[in-house]
């Protein structure tokens, strides 16, 4: 059989995922020790890429990799179509609507916010019926509201540290953010033993990390 080829985002999901795949019986040494690698196929029944979140789909839809691990902003801003298979209970954090102290969420002009993810806000709007205008913002979207640029915006926080520093506050909670484990609808044919072995596995390293 040949190896199940997976999708692990870098950085901080990389770090919290890795005690789970060690938990689950994947010797992750050669990516504790990576240094500057970004591919490894040293184990004969997993091989792993590092790669940044938004592009973790972009392998999975073009059938490069057969997993991915992702967070779930990732999935719901990209519609994702691959089939979300297990929640690995790591990386949790909230989408929160956020601005300065005098912020007014029931101002009748049109508001304009900020965000990295404008589809996500997009439809939570759209499900409180309101309309606004979103303006995409690839760095720090706290600067939007503080230099006048936006009313409001929308972003992912962990421990709100980051919004009180810069002196945010949060109006509204839109919906929870976890990382996902995504599998390629054709490589679920393919490897449905294999996969579904490694899925049990994590659910039985999820149940001893809780």
């Amino acid at each position: 059989m040949s190896a199940l080829k997976i999708a692990l985002t870098k950085g901080r999901t990389e770090k919290q995922v890795l005690p789970l795949l060690e938990a689950s019986g994947i010797d992750c040494t050669a990516i504790r020790n990576k240094q500057r690698r970004l591919i490894f196929n040293d184990l004969p029944d997993y091989h792993f890429i590092l790669a940044k979140g938004p592009d973790v789909l972009t392998y999975l839809n073009r059938g490069a990799m057969d997993i991915g691990i992702v967070g779930s902003d990732i999935l719901e801003e990209q519609h994702n179509e691959q089939y979300e298979m297990l929640d690995l209970q790591t990386g949790k954090c909230h989408f929160v609507l956020a601005s300065t102290p005098n912020f007014d969420p029931y101002q009748v002009k049109r508001k304009i916010i900020a965000t990295k993810y404008p589809n996500i806000t997009q439809r939570y709007f759209r499900s409180i019926g309101e309309d606004v205008e979103i303006i995409k913002i690839e760095g720090s979207v706290e600067l939007a509201p503080l230099v006048g640029l936006a009313d409001a915006i929308v972003d992912i926080v962990e421990t709100g540290t980051t919004l009180k520093e810069n002196n945010l506050q949060v109006f509204a909670t839109l919906q929870s953010v976890s990382t996902r484990l995504v599998v390629n609808r054709l490589a679920l044919k393919q490897h449905q033993n294999a996969i579904q072995q490694l899925i049990t596995n994590l659910q039985q390293a999820i149940q001893t990390e809780v």
